[in-house]
Order: C-alpha cells, then sequence, then structure tokens
C-alpha cells in the first residue's frame, strides 16, 4: 500500500468518524493535489436535507471553490466508501485524474462493484482507480454504524 494513498485515506476516515457523530453514515472524502489536502468533506445529507450532500460531492463543491474552477485537473479524491452513480459522474464531470476508495459498495457501487461509471469508455473522462486501502477499518466503522442504528 502506498504510504500517502494511507496517510490521506487515515484523513478520510477521521471525517468519516465526524459524519457518524453528526448522525450522520460514515463517509468521508479527502482531494489532494500535489501532495496537499485541498479539500474535505464528509456525508451530510441528513442535517442539511439534501441528497447530493454526499461526502465526495462536499468536498468536491469545496475544492472547485478554492480552484475557481469546476475542472480539478490532476487532484486524487480518496473516499471511504466506494462512489454512487452520482458521485462518480461527478467526478468524470471534474476531471479528477485519480480515485482512491476503501470499502467497495455491492449495492450502490459505481467504480466497478455495481456499475463502472469512473471508467466508462462511453465517457469522455476516465478516472485512475485504487480501490480496497484501509478497506477493512472503513468497512468496519460503516459495519458498526448500521448495527447500532438498528439496535
Amino acid at each position: 500500500m502506498d504510504p500517502l494513498d494511507e496517510k490521506f485515506m487515515r484523513r478520510a476516515l477521521e471525517l468519516a468518524r465526524d459524519a457518524e457523530a453528526a448522525g450522520e453514515v460514515p463517509v468521508g472524502a479527502v482531494i489532494v493535489r500535489d501532495g496537499e489536502i485541498v479539500a474535505e468533506g464528509f456525508n451530510r445529507p441528513i442535517s442539511t436535507h439534501d441528497p447530493t450532500a454526499h461526502a465526495e460531492m462536499v468536498a468536491l463543491r469545496a475544492a472547485a471553490a478554492r480552484s475557481d474552477s469546476y475542472r480539478l485537473l490532476g487532484t486524487t479524491l480518496y473516499v471511504t466508501l466506494e462512489p454512487c452513480a452520482m458521485c462518480a459522474g461527478a467526478m468524470v464531470h471534474a476531471r479528477v485524474q485519480r480515485l482512491v476508495y476503501a470499502a467497495s459498495d455491492p449495492r450502490a457501487g459505481a467504480a466497478g462493484s455495481i456499475f463502472n461509471v469512473v471508467q466508462s469508455p462511453a465517457l469522455n473522462h476516465r478516472l485512475e482507480v485504487t480501490a480496497g486501502v484501509l478497506a477493512e477499518d472503513c468497512g468496519a466503522t460503516l459495519r458498526n454504524f448500521f448495527v447500532a442504528r438498528r439496535g
């Protein structure tokens, strides 16, 4: 495992725990360019009443605002759970270079599990993908959250 991938995924996991503390599904995301974090986000759809406020979308919006451009060339997005189709599509439109995710999502994953939006030859941009970075830690955080929620 690449030490930088692990470092940034650990930060995404911290953000996932912040989401959990706020009563949200524990997913965190970090966007990195040239070895530096340019934006972060965690799930906020419940608290914001916004179905698009997934961790990746929050981070993408913050990175675009900071960059003064919706094109996020040369960036890597780290996220604790495989992105859904909405988030994967947004990454393609933003021209994110690379996606690194931890836990696969066999119900809604759009980076290879159910769909592969981020590498679709039908689209005009494809992302490099690295899966499974800290998958056990991130997956356990999600499992524990849902076990506790279901009581």
